[in-house]
């Protein structure tokens, strides 16, 4: 077993804590403190959630554009968008984690049956308004369960009801959903190409959508998740009807339940529901072949905030180790929790996990030091790698001196 050389850090961001940047710069930090000489390529990971924009903003020389938008609970708050630069110049990065994320839900409020994507929708607008007609929209991080009803609101659809009267923010209003009006839509989406970053397994109806795998998350009573369901149910049977997209599948297509049923809303304009790493990091947008990196690394190591049932499920670390895997390159996984099913992960090429947490500690407390505690944990885990690799090379010396002349 020989200490790794050449070391390839693709982590995502901590969820309501720690950006992408600052992951993989805390992972570099805690690297050499065991290995200062090793050679280190960081290359933070644009999953569609929280950092996305900046994240690729920085990746191209683009820059940030603020904008004030309504947020998930109706009040305004300080949003952007990305205009991308480089080879990119042209293209807009919406994170709808930046208008409708769940960090900008208070815990008191936190109702997915009442939070709304109108900010959303708001951003793709004042895209729009700057010219900009390739928009991509990272999905993840959400704290909004209404289909992506009020972003379509704010790019000028009417949500009616039954006898033809706007409907309320929200997704539990969607259950008197009858039909959506999209006589008044922003004129430039017809010349726009937009497309969703988003996670494939997430689907708007039945077992396992949005209303039932998300909704308690984000607050929801089991109550409310029946609600809900059925609200996404009647949401999905508006959509075909009036949509403008012909031969979706609103319920259980790939993708329409990304950011809490926001990928259904926008499919129903034309918009393309795309892998995440494909749009994001496959396509170029971000300037990185990570398959390429990869073939030049000796040890791969990736983070998230938390790892348990769900990371198999298109989560970073899950599609970082597929393809550390086809390179034959042995991945470690950081994270700020480990959950039910967490040893799961190793079926899917993660070779090992470690949390950065040591001692019982509550989330307030794990937010404000996460930086120092990631540091720590990469710092542990590589002293236990060389641990093995003195081991390794003992058991070698003792056999060779074993071995009869």
């Amino acid at each position: 077993m020989a200490v790794p050389q050449r070391i390839l850090i693709a982590p995502s961001g901590f969820k309501e804590s720690l950006d992408a940047e600052t992951v993989a710069r805390s992972i570099a930090a805690g690297v050499r403190r065991v290995l200062p000489g090793v050679q280190i390529t960081a290359v933070p990971i644009a999953d569609g959630g929280e950092g996305t924009a900046a994240t690729l903003a920085a990746a191209t020389g683009g820059v940030l554009v603020p904008v004030n938008v309504t947020g998930p609970v109706g009040e305004p708050v300080e949003s952007h968008f990305a205009r991308l630069g480089g080879s990119a110049t042209g293209t807009a990065v919406v994170e709808m984690a930046a208008a409708a994320g769940l960090r900008l839900v208070p815990r008191k409020l936190r109702n997915p049956g009442a939070t709304t994507t109108y900010g959303v929708g708001e951003l793709i607008r004042a895209a729009l308004d700057e010219g900009i007609r390739t928009i991509v929209i990272g999905c993840g991080d959400s704290g909004t369960s209404d289909g992506g009803a009020g972003a379509l609101q704010a790019l000028g659809a009417r949500v009616l009801d039954a006898k033809g009267r706007d409907l309320p923010f929200g997704g539990s209003a969607l259950i008197k959903a009858e039909h959506l009006d999209l006589s008044g839509l922003h004129p430039a989406l017809q010349e726009a190409t937009i497309i969703l970053a988003c996670n494939q397994h997430n689907v708007l109806c039945g077992k396992k959508g949005v209303a039932r795998v998300f909704g308690p998350q984000k607050g929801a009573s089991p109550k409310q998740v029946d609600e809900l369901a059925k609200a996404m149910r009647q949401w999905a049977r508006v959509l075909e009807r009036d949509g403008l997209a012909e031969g979706v599948d609103y319920c259980t297509g790939p993708g329409t339940g990304a950011s809490g049923g926001l990928g259904a809303g926008l499919a129903a304009l034309g918009a393309k529901l795309v892998p995440r790493f494909e749009a994001l990091i496959d396509s170029g947008l971000a300037g990185i072949d990570l398959d390429a990196l990869m073939q030049k690394a000796d040890l791969v190591i990736t983070a998230e905030g938390a790892i348990d049932f769900q990371t198999p499920n298109g989560k970073v670390p899950a599609v970082v180790a597929r393809r550390a895997q086809l390179a034959g390159v042995p991945v470690l996984a950081l994270a700020g929790s480990l959950g039910k099913g967490a040893p799961d992960v190793h079926d899917i090429g993660i070779d090992a996990i470690a949390s950065i947490m040591t001692i019982p500690m509550n989330l307030e407390d794990a937010v404000a030091n996460g930086e120092r505690l990631l540091i720590e944990a990469t710092e542990r885990t590589m002293r236990l790698l060389l641990l093995g690799a003195a081991v390794s090379s003992a058991i070698d010396t003792r056999h060779h001196e074993l071995r009869p002349s």
